[in-house]
């Protein structure tokens, strides 16, 4: 019986902007699927905020049907307000992998950049060059957290023998 793909999507949490990068996983390596951002007004109510998030993340897990969610671990931010958000944001995304009993896989930003670069202190622009380079793509998306969210995914499939 030939082995079984395995769909993975990558969260990189954020309230303003929420990226996410959905892989395919075979035993000829890592392919792109999607990628993009839910982006949410500064100017909507909080709860109106988190639900576009959740709505949409919703519909991304019903549409590719993964089977694990990577996301980004909190790491202590120096501005309160912005790590409540991505913390708020992190939340509704676990919510989303418990409704769909989605394995779950999460990982440290050092974690990702070693897992891409071997480096720890790996720039954007050396993450977004093995980003393209793993998925074989040459236009990347433009936002840098649906990037991210593509690395936080690629990290998890690059690791899920040792995990699993």
């Amino acid at each position: 019986m030939p082995p079984k793909k395995e769909i993975i999507v990558g969260i990189d949490p954020g309230f303003g902007r929420c990226g996410y990068g959905v892989v395919e996983v075979t035993p000829q390596g890592v392919g792109f699927i999607a990628a993009g951002c839910v982006e949410t007004p500064r100017t909507s109510p909080q709860q109106a905020r988190l639900g576009e998030i959740y709505s949409t993340l919703t519909r991304i897990v019903e549409k590719f049907k993964p089977d694990t969610l990577s996301i980004e671990k909190l790491f202590f931010a120096r501005n309160t307000t912005t790590a409540v958000g991505v913390a708020e944001s992190r939340g509704i995304a676990l919510l989303v992998a418990h409704e769909h009993a989605l394995k779950l896989r999460e990982f440290a930003p050092l974690e990702v950049k070693m897992a891409l670069t071997g480096y720890g202190r790996a720039t954007k622009p050396q993450i977004k060059f093995m980003v393209s380079r793993l998925l074989g793509i040459s236009h990347l998306p433009r936002q840098d957290d649906a990037v991210d969210a593509l690395a936080i995914a690629i990290t998890a499939a690059h690791t899920r023998v040792i995990h699993n």
